[in-house]
C-alpha cells in the first residue's frame, strides 16, 4: 500500500472526522435554540397577557412591557436567521460529505489503469464525474445564497 494511499486515507478520515464534529455543534446550536424560542415564546405570552389585562396600569410599565415585547421580537428573529444560517451549513456539511465519497469513488476508478478499465469501469467513471460536478455547483449554489444573504443584511 503506497504511502500516498495512506496519505489520502487519513486525509479523508481527518476531514470526516472534523465534518462530524462541526455536525454534532451544529445539532446542539440548534437545540439550544429552540430551548431559547419556546422560553422566548412563554415570556412574550405573559408580556402580552399583561398588556392586555393591565389597562389601568401607568404608561410608564405599559410603556416598559411594549419595549420588552419587542426586544423579545427582535431575539427571535436574531436566533431565526442564525437558524436559517445553520441549515445551510447542515446542507453544506452533507454536500462535502457526498463530495469527499464521490472524489473517493472516482479516485478508484481514475488510479486503475487504462488498459485494465472495462467499459462499464469507464462509463461508472464517467457518471461518478457528473455527480461529482452536480454536488460541487449545488455547493456553490449554497455559497452565493450565503453571501447574498450577508450582504442583504448588510
Amino acid at each position: 500500500y503506497p504511502t500516498w494511499k495512506r496519505t489520502l486515507a487519513r486525509r479523508a478520515r481527518e476531514s470526516q472526522v472534523k465534518r462530524f464534529c462541526r455536525a454534532q455543534a451544529i445539532q446542539r446550536r440548534l437545540e439550544e435554540i429552540e430551548v431559547t424560542f419556546r422560553e422566548l415564546e412563554q415570556q412574550g405570552i405573559k408580556l402580552e397577557k399583561l398588556l392586555r389585562d393591565e389597562n389601568e396600569s401607568p404608561a410608564g410599565q405599559q410603556t416598559q412591557w411594549t419595549n420588552q415585547l419587542l426586544y423579545l421580537v427582535q431575539k427571535k428573529n436574531n436566533l431565526m436567521t442564525e437558524e436559517s444560517d445553520l441549515m445551510i451549513a447542515v446542507q453544506e456539511l452533507k454536500l462535502e460529505e457526498q463530495q469527499c465519497q464521490l472524489d473517493q469513488k472516482l479516485r478508484s476508478y481514475m488510479n486503475k489503469e487504462e488498459t485494465l478499465k472495462t467499459p462499464e469501469d469507464e462509463k461508472a467513471e464517467q457518471e461518478i464525474l457528473k455527480q461529482l460536478v452536480e454536488v460541487v455547483n449545488k455547493r456553490n449554489v449554497l455559497i452565493q445564497m450565503q453571501e447574498e444573504k450577508r450582504l442583504s443584511e448588510l
